[in-house]
């Protein structure tokens, strides 16, 4: 037992030996293996952490970044309209947001961003001051966008939502920005704020009042759940997955509810849905 703690501990020094000198030759596999152990992750979410900002302070591409700049190409390439209804999905362990445009009647994946930064551990955002970052379902209108930030440019989650207030959560001005620090944001860098950014503002003109964005601890798979049981946050993310498996289904963004103090969902299959539904506190019947 002895000898496989001291292994083990002797990986994680090397990890962060690698990390610290030549981050960005540590594989995100190995780290997302490592963050399955509950003693380990929150040193393996660090080094996830630390990664980024490496690469971030050296003006380093990330890896498997979309082309910045080349966003009109890929607009045409894959048929997109630039102005259509949009959605975004950000998985906090994988450091990814998803951005997806509606295309021909259903919403399909434009690309997947690293983020750069998000703080805390896995697990919802609780009361102001815990810095962490939030968990769940969000909508984002036009006034929740702020094209001058302390963080280059940023918009609102709109943290708490009525599932957060009536479990008595509490905190505020909860965004996504620029940058790559964060005291319970989603810092996704300077270069891809204004990359997502053109695309919102130019849905919201044409008419998408708010959009959707699903906020998760990880992919949802039955493995990551079963390997991050030990939280404590098992029911919550299973009572998440409901949202992430309904939205698999269909690729149109479900409506949301709170009822009785859970999420609940009703699948949308409607070619005109632009996804812009506001989340209500009710229980659909």
């Amino acid at each position: 037992m002895i000898k496989r703690i001291f292994t083990i501990s002797t990986v994680l020094v090397v990890c962060v030996a690698i990390t610290l000198f030549y981050g960005f030759f540590v594989s995100d596999k190995l780290l997302l293996y490592i963050s399955q152990w509950q003693d380990l992750r929150p040193g393996a979410i660090h080094l996830l952490r630390l990664k980024r900002r490496i690469y971030w302070l050296n003006g380093l591409k990330f890896p498997n970044t979309a082309n910045f700049g080349a966003s009109d190409r890929h607009l045409i390439a894959n048929e997109f309209t630039l102005g259509s209804p949009v959605f975004i999905r950000i998985f906090k362990l994988e450091f990814e947001l998803e951005f997806w445009i509606k295309r021909n009647g259903r919403f399909h994946l434009f690309a997947i961003y690293p983020i750069c930064n998000w703080s805390g551990r896995l697990g919802p955002k609780l009361v102001i001051g815990d810095r962490q970052s939030p968990e769940g379902f969000y909508t984002v209108s036009s006034k929740a966008m702020h094209a001058t930030s302390r963080w280059h440019k940023s918009f609102n989650l709109g943290f708490p939502n009525a599932y957060d207030r009536m479990h008595g959560r509490t905190g505020d001005y909860l965004m996504v920005h620029g940058g790559c620090s964060s005291i319970g944001c989603y810092a996704i860098t300077d270069n891809l704020i204004d990359e997502v950014w053109r695309f919102i503002v130019a849905a919201h003109k044409s008419g998408q009042k708010r959009f959707h964005i699903h906020i998760y601890p990880f992919r949802m798979t039955t493995k990551n759940l079963n390997a991050y049981t030990s939280t404590g946050w098992k029911e919550f993310w299973d009572n998440l997955k409901v949202g992430y498996d309904t939205f698999e289904k269909t690729w149109f963004p479900p409506k949301v509810f709170v009822c009785n103090g859970n999420y609940a969902f009703l699948a949308v299959n409607d070619v005109s849905s632009d996804g812009a539904h506001r989340i209500r506190s009710y229980c659909p019947q």
